[in-house]
C-alpha cells in the first residue's frame, strides 16, 4: 500500500489541491475538476484498444522480424517504415510510449523509434489534410518539410547521445 501511495503520490496531491480549491474557490475548483473528469475518461477511453493492438503486435510480429525491418541493420528502410508508422496512427500522443516500448522490446533500433514518436506527435495525415483544407497546400507542405526535417534531426542527435552515454534500456 506504501508503494502504491508513493507512485501515485503527485496525482493524489493535485487531486487533493483540487478538492480544496472547490472549497475556496468553487467556480475555478468545480472547472479543474469538471476538465480533470473530461481528461482522465477520455485517456481511458483511448487505453483498452491500445493496449489490445500492443498485445497483438506482441503476439504476431515475432523479435526476429522487428530486428529484421527496425533494427540496427535496417537502415533506411528501417527509418521509412517508422516514419510511416508514425504517420498513419491514430491517437493521442500518449498512446505511442506504449508502442515505442514494444518495438524496443523487440529490438528496435532507438533512431527508429525516435522517428517514430516523432512522426507521431507531428505528421499524421488526417493533421495533413485538415492543415491543407484550413490553411493551404503550401503552408501544410512548408510545415512538413520542416518537421521531417527536424524529426530525423532530433533522432540522429538522441541516438548519438545515447549511444555516447551508453544508457542501458530495461528490459519489459
Amino acid at each position: 500500500m506504501k508503494a502504491l501511495l508513493k507512485r501515485y503520490s503527485s496525482s493524489l496531491a493535485f487531486t487533493g489541491a483540487a478538492v480544496i480549491l472547490l472549497f475556496v474557490a468553487p467556480t475555478i475548483g468545480g472547472k479543474a475538476l469538471t476538465i480533470t473528469w473530461d481528461c482522465t475518461w477520455s485517456m481511458l477511453s483511448f487505453l483498452p484498444p491500445i493496449f489490445v493492438l500492443l498485445g497483438l503486435l506482441d503476439a504476431w510480429v515475432d523479435r526476429e522480424t522487428m530486428m529484421k525491418y527496425m533494427g540496427d541493420d535496417s537502415g533506411f528502410l528501417g527509418m521509412l517504415l517508422a516514419f510511416l508508422m508514425g504517420s498513419a496512427a491514430a491517437g493521442p500522443l500518449y498512446a505511442a510510449f506504449p508502442v515505442a516500448g514494444i518495438m524496443i522490446k523487440k529490438g528496435a533500433r532507438l533512431v527508429n523509434v525516435y522517428i517514430f514518436i516523432g512522426a507521431w506527435a507531428t505528421t499524421k495525415i488526417p493533421l495533413l489534410t485538415f492543415e491543407t483544407a484550413a490553411f493551404g497546400f503550401r503552408f501544410m507542405a512548408i510545415r512538413f518539410v520542416f518537421n521531417v526535417i527536424g524529426i530525423w534531426s532530433i533522432a540522429w542527435a538522441l541516438d548519438a547521445l545515447v549511444r555516447k552515454t551508453s544508457i542501458k534500456i530495461p528490459a519489459m
